[in-house]
């Protein structure tokens, strides 16, 4: 994806550090970072242009610039709409977060929200909505009066709930994502969210997350929340990308996260959960390599 684009609010500082991108691209990498450091001498308050020079600075080979690059930009925006944390915690200079931060995911999702459809689908063989579709009509064959779509982006997975569901209720953190929705007419109801604190008045009979899990490191919070919104029947379906190496869960250098089975069992069955179905299987393309993810479908055990 490319970078977000931000101007510095200055016309000469702008040009410089499009000239900067022009070397970054064709490979000159420290001749871009010292052209981009000149244009943040004339704009030292530009958190997105701190952001850009640590990524370059990475790329040149020189980590310990990068940090103090990423360090300025998260201390200009502490909401860290760039994702500056998560860079530093790849090269190992910041705590692990449990999750990326809101802002960043919401920023992100918004810009790309025009191109989403066919980035996801057309290019990276995005497969989950199918996938989940067929997990659920396999583990429950019959309709169901209401599902929330938790992270529903620009509809996708509501076009294939649509068909089985009363109600349809979509709830996402990026507000251009919901206005994609919104022209597929699928959902009775749209609202923007944040998963991490989310409330719904009523049981819902399906909760789905699909390819949203990727942003949220520890799960705990969230299942508990999903837990509380379902009916005593109901079911909830989600993705996780598949963590091959030790762990519970790991941010991935796509700044996603990625987690274990064993550790997506534990987690649902603290929360009252047994699986119904879990299929590791290719979710999308990255970099044009497969990725490999779980499908799972749970349901609510019955109270003891």
């Amino acid at each position: 994806m490319k970078p977000l684009q931000a101007s510095s609010g200055d016309l000469n500082a702008d040009r410089r550090a499009e000239y900067a991108e022009m070397l970054h691209a064709d490979g000159a990498h420290a001749a871009a970072a010292e052209l981009l450091l000149g244009a943040l001498e004339m704009t030292p308050q530009w958190a997105m242009g701190w952001f850009r020079l640590g990524e370059m600075q990475q790329a040149a080979g020189a980590p310990d610039l990068a940090a103090r690059a990423w360090t300025m930009s998260l201390q200009l925006d502490p909401s860290d709409r760039q994702g500056a944390a998560l860079n530093l915690q790849l090269i190992g200079k910041a705590p692990a977060l449990v999750a990326l931060p809101s802002a960043f995911v919401e920023t992100l999702f918004d810009h790309y929200a025009e191109s989403f459809d066919e980035s996801l689908v057309d290019r990276l063989g995005y497969r989950l909505p199918e996938l989940l579709d067929q997990a659920i009509r396999a583990a429950r064959p019959s309709r169901f009066a209401l599902a929330l779509d938790l992270g529903c982006g620009t509809g996708l997975m509501g076009q294939r709930l649509r068909p089985i569901v009363d109600r349809l209720e979509g709830y996402d953190i990026s507000a251009r994502m919901l206005r994609k929705a919104r022209t597929k007419g699928v959902y009775d109801v749209l609202g923007k969210a944040d998963l991490r604190d989310f409330v719904h008045a009523g049981p819902a009979d399906l909760v789905t997350v699909a390819d949203v899990f990727i942003y949220v490191g520890a799960l705990d919070g969230a299942v508990r929340t999903i837990a509380g919104l379902l009916a005593k029947d109901g079911l909830f379906a989600f993705s996780v990308e598949g963590l091959a190496g030790n762990g519970d869960f790991a941010l991935q250098p796509s700044r996603r996260y990625a987690h274990a089975e064993h550790y997506v069992r534990d987690v649902l069955a603290a929360n009252g959960f047994s699986v119904l179905s879990l299929e590791t299987t290719v979710i999308r393309q990255d970099r044009r390599e497969p990725v490999n993810g779980l499908v799972v479908v749970a349901g609510k055990l019955p109270a003891a």
